[in-house]
C-alpha cells in the first residue's frame, strides 16, 4: 500500500474515533508528518509533529532522559519509548508514534547497521508498543520504509484497540 493511501486510512480510522495523532521523528526528519498533512482535512486528526533530530532536542522537546541516550543510544527501543511517551504528554493527541534510526549511508555499526530503525506507538493509559526493524536500501529507501511502517503501525494499534473493545 502506498504512503498516501496509508495516510488516508490512518485519518479515516482516527476520525471514526474522534482521536488525534502526534508524531515524534528523528531519522525521517518530518516525513511522517508531511505524509499525513498531504491529506486534505488532516487538521481534524493530526495534532502536531516533533522533529527531534539531535539528542538535545529529544531531551528538550520530549523529555527523553540523558541517561537513556547515554546508556542505550538515540537509536534504541528505550529512547523511542521515551520519545513516544513524551509526545503523548506534550500534545493533545490520544495516539502518538516515534521513530529513530540510522538511514545511512554512514553512521552504522556492527550492533546497529545502517537500516536499523526503532519505532514506537503509544495510546493513553497503555504501555507503548516498541519494535526494531532492519530496512534495506539507500537513505531514501530506509526513510520511506520507516514512514510506511510507522503509518501501518498506527492502523495495527487501532485495529488491536478495536479488537479489545
Amino acid at each position: 500500500m502506498d504512503i498516501f493511501t496509508l495516510s488516508s486510512r490512518v485519518g479515516e480510522a482516527l476520525l471514526a474515533r474522534g482521536w488525534q495523532l502526534a508524531t515524534a521523528e528523528s531519522c525521517t526528519g518530518g516525513a511522517i508528518a508531511a505524509a499525513i498533512t498531504d491529506i486534505a482535512g488532516s487538521s481534524q486528526w493530526f495534532d502536531r509533529g516533533f522533529v527531534t533530530y539531535s539528542n538535545q532536542s529529544k531531551q528538550d522537546m520530549l523529555g527523553v532522559r540523558a541517561v537513556t541516550l547515554e546508556a542505550a543510544g538515540a537509536v534504541s527501543e528505550a529512547t523511542v519509548a521515551e520519545m513516544v511517551s513524551g509526545a503523548l504528554a506534550r500534545s493533545q493527541a490520544q495516539l502518538t508514534l516515534a521513530v529513530s534510526g540510522i538511514a545511512g549511508p554512514s553512521g552504522g555499526s556492527a550492533g546497529k547497521p545502517v537500516g536499523t530503525v526503532c519505532l514506537a506507538w503509544a495510546v493513553e493509559d497503555e504501555p507503548p508498543v516498541v519494535r526494531t526493524e532492519h530496512f534495506a536500501g539507500d537513505r531514501a529507501a530506509v526513510r520511506a520504509q520507516t514512514v510506511e511502517h510507522a503509518l501501518q503501525g498506527v492502523l495495527d494499534i487501532l485495529a488491536q484497540s478495536d479488537a479489545n473493545v
